[in-house]
C-alpha cells in the first residue's frame, strides 16, 4: 500500500472520538510502524495530505507539529517533512571515569572528531578558577564535535594546564589516552549535569532541530594527588544518550 491509499479517510477517520489532528497523527505513526513511511522518506505536502484526508491544513499542520515535537518527524527548511531515523540510545555509567572514545569502543563504534578549536590560549576567568591558574599563565584547550558510528553525539570543550597537556595537537583521538602516556590521567571527577534545549549553533553541529533536548555536562577531573587536571564542558545529543548511576542504600 502506498501512502496516498493509506491516508484516504475511509476506514480510519472518525473511528475514535478524539480530535481529528490526533487521529491523523496516530494514522501517520501507524504508517511509520508498518513501514509504509520509511526512515528518511518525505511526507506529502500539507496541502496534499489535507486534500487526501478531507481535513483542513490547520489540522494537518497541528498533527505534523505533534510528530515533530515527539521526534518522529523532522522538518528540513526548504525541503519538507521527513521521517527520522530511529535513534539508538547509548548508556554511559556515572560510576566510572572513562573517555568518550573508550565508551564508544566498548560498544564496537568507531569514533571521529571534527576540530573546532585546538591550541594554547590565555585562560578564561572560569578556567583560571577551576584549574588554579593565574592571569598570565596559559591553558591547553581542545574543542571538538564527537561522532560515533558516523553520527554526531557530543560537543566537548576541555581545558588543561600546560604542564599536564603541553602540546594539545597530540590529541587526535582519546584525550585520556594521551594523558595516560604522560602519567597525568585523572583518577576521579565531579560532574554537573543539566537538561537544556539546544540552541541553533549546537543543534546544527549535532544535526538536530533547534530546541531539541540536550544535556550540558561540566566535569572537573582530578589527579591522584588531588590536583585539578581538567575542566570539560560538554553538550550531548539528549535523544541519543542516557547516563546511568548505581545507587546503594546508605547504612
Amino acid at each position: 500500500m502506498n501512502i496516498t491509499d493509506f491516508l484516504k479517510p475511509e476506514g480510519w477517520l472518525g473511528q475514535t472520538s478524539g480530535p481529528r489532528y490526533v487521529q491523523l497523527r496516530q494514522r501517520l505513526e501507524k504508517g511509520i510502524e508498518e513501514g509504509i513511511l520509511l526512515p528518511n522518506s518525505s511526507l506529502p505536502p500539507e496541502r496534499e495530505i489535507a486534500e487526501l484526508t478531507d481535513l483542513s491544513r490547520v489540522t494537518v499542520r497541528k498533527a505534523i507539529q505533534e510528530l515533530v515535537r515527539e521526534g518522529t518527524i523532522e522538518q528540513r527548511q526548504g525541503s519538507g517533512s521527513f521521517v527520522r531515523e530511529p535513534v539508538t540510545r547509548v548508556e554511559q555509567s556515572l560510576s566510572h571515569l572513562t573517555s568518550f572514545t573508550e565508551d564508544m569502543e566498548r560498544r564496537g563504534l568507531k569514533t571521529t572528531s571534527t576540530w573546532l578549536e585546538r591550541g594554547i590560549f590565555l585562560p578564561s576567568p572560569e578556567e583560571m578558577m577551576a584549574l588554579g591558574l593565574s592571569a598570565n599563565e596559559q591553558v591547553a584547550r581542545v574543542h571538538r564535535l564527537r561522532a560515533a558510528g558516523g553520527r554526531p553525539m557530543a560537543l566537548e570543550r576541555a581545558a588543561l594546564p600546560l604542564d599536564i597537556l603541553p602540546n594539545p595537537t597530540e590529541v587526535s583521538g582519546s584525550l585520556y589516552a594521551v594523558l595516560q602516556r604522560s602519567g597525568c590521567r585523572p583518577v576521579r571527577a565531579i560532574q554537573q549535569i543539566s537538561a537544556i534545549n539546544l540552541e541553533a549553533p549546537e543543534a546544527e553541529l549535532l544535526d538536530v532541530a533547534e530546541g531539541t533536548a540536550g544535556l550540558r555536562i561540566q566535569r572537573t577531573s582530578y589527579l591522584e594527588s588531588g590536583r585539578v587536571a581538567e575542566l570539560t564542558r560538554s553538550i550531548y545529543h539528549g535523544e541519543a544518550y542516557d547516563f546511568v548511576a548505581e545507587l546503594r542504600l546508605l547504612n
